[in-house]
C-alpha cells in the first residue's frame, strides 16, 4: 500500500500563496487517483481537490475553484496543491490521500491511504 507524506504547510497572510507537496512511496503511484482534503478544528474532514491517475481529470470543491490547483508528477511519485489568494477560512490541516483507481474520487470513505497532514494557517 502506498504511504504518503505531506509538506509545505505554514503561516501565510490573507491573499498569499502556498504550495503543498505529497510524496508517495511505492512503485505503483501511477495506478492511484489522488486527492487533497482538509480539516479545521471542530469540523469534519472535507474534500478540496482530486486528480485522476494520469492528471487528465481534475476536480475541485466549489470554495477553491479558481484559487487552488492540483497537479501530479508520476515520475517523482508526487502530487501538489498550489493554493493562491488564501483566506483565513482556508486555515486547516491539509491531508493528501490515495485511492487505487483510474478516475477521481471526492468522498473521504473512498480513499485507501492518508498522509499525516500539514498545517496551513492564514492570518487576516
Amino acid at each position: 500500500q502506498v504511504q504518503l507524506v505531506e509538506s509545505g504547510g505554514g503561516l501565510v497572510q490573507a491573499g498569499g500563496s502556498l504550495r503543498l507537496s505529497c510524496a508517495a512511496s511505492g512503485r505503483t503511484f501511477s495506478s492511484y487517483a489522488m486527492g487533497w482534503f482538509r480539516q479545521a478544528p471542530g469540523k469534519e474532514r472535507e474534500f478540496v481537490a482530486a486528480i485522476s491517475w494520469n492528471g487528465g481529470i481534475r476536480y475541485y470543491a466549489d470554495f477553491v475553484k479558481g484559487r487552488f490547483a492540483i497537479s501530479r508528477d508520476n515520475a517523482k511519485n508526487a502530487v501538489y496543491l498550489q493554493m493562491n489568494s488564501l483566506k483565513p477560512e482556508d486555515t486547516a490541516v491539509y491531508y493528501c490521500a490515495a485511492k487505487a483507481g483510474s478516475h477521481y474520487y471526492i468522498r473521504v470513505t473512498e480513499y485507501d491511504a492518508w498522509g499525516q497532514g500539514t498545517q496551513v494557517t492564514v492570518s487576516s
